[in-house]
């Protein structure tokens, strides 16, 4: 019998290693050494819209870092959160994303279930997390053995996050207020642990970004770069959302007057877009240190966003609904075996993360998982992962479209918009009305109640006594959360606010 096959046969009865892992290409699998697997650097970015990428066409955004990331690897674009039980839509993205679950069968805190960094710690990874954790001490304690810089909640001040590092053994010390804005901060810690990394295995860290979530204050010199030159308004700008959507009122809803201003909204764009501007730079400069580090040929980086945000897009500003603009969001992979400058727009989910990992790890996934592994997309073995990406909001919103077509139904209202997004991507033109397409809207409904199934979503899309659809927000009394700067409450909420 040869020595190859001796090893083979030896790895695969000792379960040192998968016959997945041994299948891979040599910079991917172990073999004897555990260190030649690829590292993961999962990059974070929270509330940046799918469409504020310089390399996916918008022409008025600087990010040459993200451009160059698109240009050395796979983008997936047309990628999606799920959706929400609430207003805090992070908190189920990003359960979703280390869960691998919807958030319809994992709670926030990721009780009872593996998450993704716990899995890859349990077979022979260090992990390492840097930023926002908005799933409780317990869920990051499980995943993570040690963390810097570590942001324990939901939002706050960039220039004033308050923050913690976790030592060996779960230990929470040294904690503290950052002493420079939220995205340099997250990605200094991040480089020094990529400078630091002496050990003899595999890792995979987290960098979580706050920005560009609101308040939407950058440094000074990357709003000023666009208040110089202010960013069109969106295509589907409106001064106010034309029905009452569930969720008028909240939070992120108040950050400006109604009706909505296009001076306003413009400025709003400029700081959001100088948020982006600078964190892009935060990016690059981690990826130039991981390509000089001798961890850059055997790391794989992943690029995403918790969802994405209106910003003035059919009059609203937050991400409490399921406009493309809201739970769309990006996502890149790039590495060994991985194909450069490749984009599909076949449809993803957040929650497909863990299991492309699982499968570019050689690490065998837990029960339970929704998502699917992406990996078959660039390889060219697969078209798709799925035909069609439900989407849904607290009890208030559901939606499903598939490559052309999208409904999305209003169950408190009895409201329904069914939209051609191959002819009207802004999600402009409600056909819903229209007596020629009385069929598909009932085949898109149809749809939607299985896909209410399949994920155990059990809300009626329809009610007995429907709320009237008609609002006008015009006037309404405002005030700034505790986390807007002093600016930011004398710009948009008056000298009083």
């Amino acid at each position: 019998m040869s020595e190859s096959k001796i090893s083979r046969r030896h790895f695969l009865r000792r379960g040192a290693i998968s016959a997945a892992a041994l299948a891979m290409p040599s910079i991917l699998r172990g073999d004897s050494a555990a260190e030649r697997r690829p590292n993961i650097l999962f990059l974070l970015a929270d509330d940046q819209r799918p469409d504020t990428i310089g390399a996916y066409g918008n022409r008025h955004i600087k990010t040459p870092n993200l451009d160059r990331l698109v240009a050395g690897g796979f983008s997936f674009r047309r990628n999606y959160c799920l959706g929400s039980g609430g207003g805090a839509v992070c908190v189920p993205s990003r359960a979703m994303i280390h869960s691998g679950r919807t958030y319809f069968n994992v709670d926030s805190r990721m009780s009872g279930v593996k998450i993704m960094p716990e899995l890859l710690r349990e077979n022979g990874y260090t992990t390492f997390a840097t930023g926002k954790w908005h799933n409780r001490e317990e869920s990051f304690l499980r995943g993570f053995e040690t963390g810097k810089a570590v942001f324990f909640g939901g939002m706050a001040d960039h220039t004033k996050v308050p923050i913690v590092d976790v030592a060996p053994g779960g230990k929470l010390v040294n904690k503290r207020v950052g002493d420079r804005f939220s995205s340099k901060l997250f990605a200094d810690a991040a480089i020094d642990f990529l400078e630091g990394y002496r050990e003899n295995k595999p890792f995979f860290a987290y960098v979580a970004f706050t920005a560009p979530h609101d308040p939407r204050n950058p440094p000074v010199k990357y709003r000023e770069m666009y208040y110089k030159n202010r960013p069109p308004l969106p295509r589907n700008f409106m001064p106010q959302h034309p029905f009452n959507n569930g969720h008028m009122a909240g939070r992120d809803e108040n950050l400006a007057a109604w009706p909505r201003t296009e001076d306003v909204i413009r400025d709003q764009l400029a700081e959001y877009y100088g948020l982006i501007t600078h964190l892009d730079e935060q990016v690059g400069q981690v990826l130039r240190t991981l390509r000089k580090s001798k961890h850059s040929e055997n790391t794989i980086v992943i690029y995403a966003a918790d969802h994405g945000l209106a910003v003035g897009s059919h009059g609203l500003l937050g991400k409490q609904n399921i406009y493309e603009h809201s739970m769309g969001c990006p996502l890149i992979f790039a590495g060994p075996g991985i194909p450069k400058g490749k984009s599909t727009e076949t449809f993803s989910y957040l929650m497909d993360i863990f299991p492309t990992v699982c499968a570019l790890t050689a690490v065998q996934g837990p029960p339970g998982i929704e998502g699917k592994n992406l990996r078959s997309i660039w390889q060219g073995k697969a078209d798709k992962v799925r035909d069609s990406v439900f989407l849904s909001f607290a009890k208030v919103q559901r939606s499903v479209r598939d490559k052309r077509w999208k409904i999305i139904r209003y169950p408190q209202i009895n409201h329904t918009l069914l939209f051609d997004l191959e002819n009207d991507p802004h999600e402009l033109h409600n056909l819903a009305d229209d007596p020629a397409q009385a069929d598909r809207v009932e085949d898109m409904l149809g749809l939607l109640s299985r896909c209410q199934q399949e994920v155990g979503d059990d809300l009626p899309l329809t009610v007995e006594k429907p709320a009237s659809k008609a609002i006008d927000m015009s006037g309404r009394a405002r005030k700034p959360d505790r986390w807007q700067p002093e600016w930011i409450r004398r710009k948009y909420f008056g000298e009083d606010g």
